[in-house]
Order: structure tokens, then C-alpha cells, then sequence
């Protein structure tokens, strides 16, 4: 490519291995099952192992070249300073909250969040941590929310599963004015649709899983150090890391305290697998995105249909926030009927969905939430988010937008 053109979204992501050099001249970055590494010198390991080399493996729980592969792309997605790659995306989740806070700090985070990201808000709570939840799609209630020991603000940037929008522009500046870490859950919008970075996330959390992997095939999780949080100012930094360039300290800490010692690693074929499906993330985003919002046009306007939550409909209540900032709507959209008796009905009754948890697969998949994923929470938490008996998840894939149509017309009428 000339000086005078940058690669589009796609094309950097499907040559980025090649382009780092891959082993015999492959393709794709071969999938590494060694979990030891050895060294010629000792002294080369022991540089490893102090973090004085530059690269280098020595055990598989922190890393390997399949999943540093993973990372760089990753990386290159969010325009990032660095990634670390985790079993699932609630390990990313677990290890920043895990190793950034301690007893006594104080963490705001949105109230419109996935169910078991609540849960763990629970378990910080016994812990010692304070969590505030808060209505984050006005900044003004963040604002409100924060004490003299808060230490970081977590949002998500479309909600699962009732797709609000958070202020993210407005909290951004918050966490910028207050010195706050400002961590945003980027796994529905996609580092396609929207980079965190703009806003002024410092740290970008993804479910690997769901829209970069894209196939139901693989679990992984991701944590992207964007370079626009000030970690010398950050007191929880282990003292063992305060060394060398600061930009460098959070990324250290969470893969050291939340990757090696908490161990969810992931895996080298799981990492090939999610690589593999990043390549056609661009094109997945945007053939789901249009189905669905095709989809959330056509239920709005059916009598039996009470309410259509997409971010791209005008009716969303942060709809020209989320034309402001998002490429396009994504793959999750979400509706409630008039008769909620029904709820378990309609979706016995269609029969392109299928009825299972999860997100952005390549085939549309169909869950009643205050039934499932959110029935641990209890009726006060789901009422505090706005699910209500009748609300319907939908993750819509790759099937023909007239298929899903004519299937909801049938199982409707």
C-alpha cells in the first residue's frame, strides 16, 4: 500500500498475520499447544520471567504465541497500546475489578448491565468494595455517584439487554476531569462499530465470544489498554510495577495479578478459532445490523407489540446518540409484548430462532430474559433495569432479513 492510503477496517484485520511474519510463511498464525518455553541461557529466562526482555514465553497461563497473535489484532482493532486474552470475557471482567480495586475503594457502574457482570457487583460488595449503579445514560447521575474513594466507572456501550446508550461522550469527560479509570464493555457494539477510545476509555472490555468471534465455536474474553489513562497516578498499582514507562503498568498488573494468578487462560485453538472470525467481522456486522433493524421496523409497527428496543429506531430514547456514535445498530435488539402471557408462546411458536442463550452467532438465537439470564437478579433489579415478564431477547444472525420477517409474521398471527 502507498503512504497516502490507509487499509480499511477489514483489510488490516485479515493480513495482519502475514504481515507480522508468521512461521513458514503461513497464512494464519499457527496454533501453539506448548505450555513450556524453553531457553538457551538461563539468564534469557530469567529476563522473561522479570519482565526485563522484550517478549518471550515461558508458561502457557500467561500467554502464547497463538493468543499474543490474538492480542496484536485485537489491538489494532481498538487502536489500543496493548491486549490481554482471557477464557471468557468475564474473566477480562473479573480480572480488572479484581486486581485494579481493593477493600475500601468505590466503583460506579451502570445499572443496565449483563446478569452476571451484576452478579460479580455482589461479590465485590462482600469483599469491600462499594458499587454504585446508576442510570449511566445520563452522565449527570455518574457525576452524582462518585465519592472520594472512587476509583473507576464501568459501562457498557449497548446494553444487554435492553440496548440503552450510555453517556459515554459525557462520562468520558467525567472520568477525564475526576483522574477516574473509565472502563467500557465494548462486546455488543464491536471495535467496528465503535472504538471506546474516542470517548476516552482507558480500558476496553470484550466478550470475545460474541461479536469478534461471531460463531458460537470458541469462548474468550479481552482487555484493551487504550493509552489514555495516567497509571502513575493510580494508587493501586503493586509496587513491584512501578517501574520503567507507566503507560505500561495497567496492562502489567492486570495480566500478572489477573491472568497468571487467577488463571483464566485461553486457550491456543480457542484463540485460533476467535482470529479466524474476526476476519469477517466488518461484513457480519453489517448484514446483522441491517437484518435487524429491518426486523425492529416491522415489530414496531405489528399490534402485538408493545415496545421495540434498537438503538436505530427514531422511537430509542438515545437514538441520535447512537447515530452520533455507532457505525450501524448492532446484531441485538429486544421487544416486550402486549400480552405477556404470550411471551413463552411466540417463541415456541417460531421457527428460524433458536432458543438458547448466548450472543452473535451466525444464526438468530431467542431468549424470554426475566425468565432466564436475569431470574437470579430477582423482581427489584429487573424492575430497576426495565425488564419486564414479557421482554424478548433477540440476537439476530446471518438468515435473510425477509426470512425472520415472514417467521415472526407466522408465529404473530
Amino acid at each position: 500500500m502507498t503512504d497516502s492510503h490507509t487499509p480499511g477496517f477489514t483489510t488490516q484485520i485479515v493480513h495482519a498475520d502475514r504481515r507480522a511474519t508468521v512461521e513458514h510463511g503461513a497464512i494464519h498464525k499457527p496454533i501453539h499447544t506448548s505450555v513450556q518455553y524453553g531457553f538457551d541461557r538461563v539468564e534469557d529466562l530469567i529476563a522473561v520471567f522479570q519482565g526485563t526482555a522484550k517478549g518471550g514465553f515461558n508458561y502457557a497461563r500467561q500467554g502464547t504465541p497463538t493468543t499474543n497473535a490474538l492480542e496484536a489484532k485485537l489491538t489494532q482493532m481498538e487502536q489500543g497500546l496493548g491486549t490481554i486474552t482471557f477464557a471468557t470475557g468475564m474473566a477480562g471482567i473479573s480480572a480488572i475489578f479484581f486486581t485494579l480495586l481493593k477493600a475500601g475503594d468505590h466503583l460506579v457502574a451502570s445499572r443496565y448491565v449483563f446478569g452476571n457482570t451484576n452478579s460479580v457487583f455482589g461479590t465485590l460488595a462482600d469483599l469491600g468494595i462499594s458499587v454504585t449503579t446508576v442510570d449511566a445514560t445520563d452522565a449527570a447521575q455518574v457525576a452524582a455517584a462518585v465519592q472520594p474513594n472512587t476509583r473507576m466507572v464501568f459501562v457498557e456501550t449497548i446494553a444487554n439487554p435492553g440496548t440503552q446508550v450510555a453517556d459515554l461522550e459525557g462520562i468520558g469527560q467525567l472520568c477525564r476531569d475526576k483522574g477516574l479509570l473509565y472502563v467500557v464493555d465494548n462486546t455488543v457494539g464491536s471495535p467496528y462499530l465503535f472504538k471506546p477510545a474516542s470517548v476516552g476509555a482507558g480500558l476496553v472490555v470484550h466478550s470475545l465470544t460474541k461479536s469478534i468471534g461471531g460463531h458460537g465455536n470458541a469462548l474468550g474474553g479481552s482487555v484493551t489498554d487504550t493509552g489514555l489513562f495516567d497509571w502513575a497516578s493510580y494508587p493501586n498499582i503493586f509496587p513491584a510495577y512501578r517501574k520503567g514507562d507507566a503507560k505500561g503498568w495497567g496492562l502489567q498488573q492486570i495480566r500478572k495479578k489477573g491472568l497468571r494468578d487467577l488463571g483464566g487462560t485461553l486457550s491456543s485453538t480457542a484463540a485460533h478459532q476467535i482470529a479466524a472470525g474476526a476476519e469477517t467481522l466488518g461484513l457480519r456486522m453489517d448484514r446483522t445490523s441491517a437484518t435487524a433493524l429491518a426486523l425492529a421496523q416491522w415489530l414496531e409497527q405489528h399490534p402485538a407489540i408493545a415496545r421495540v428496543h434498537y438503538p436505530m429506531l427514531a422511537s430509542h430514547p438515545q437514538h441520535a446518540r447512537a447515530k452520533k456514535h455507532f457505525k450501524a445498530g448492532s446484531w441485538l435488539l429486544s421487544f416486550e409484548l402486549k400480552n405477556a402471557d404470550d411471551c413463552l408462546g411466540l417463541c415456541n411458536r417460531l421457527q428460524l430462532p433458536i432458543k438458547a442463550t448466548g450472543l452473535a452467532d451466525t444464526r438468530t438465537l431467542i431468549i424470554p430474559v426475566a425468565h432466564t439470564i436475569f431470574w437470579e437478579a430477582g423482581p427489584e433489579v429487573r424492575a430497576a433495569m426495565g425488564i419486564g415478564d414479557s421482554l424478548i431477547r433477540l440476537s439476530v444472525g446471518l438468515e435473510e432479513a425477509e426470512d425472520l420477517i415472514a417467521d415472526f409474521a407466522q408465529a404473530l398471527g
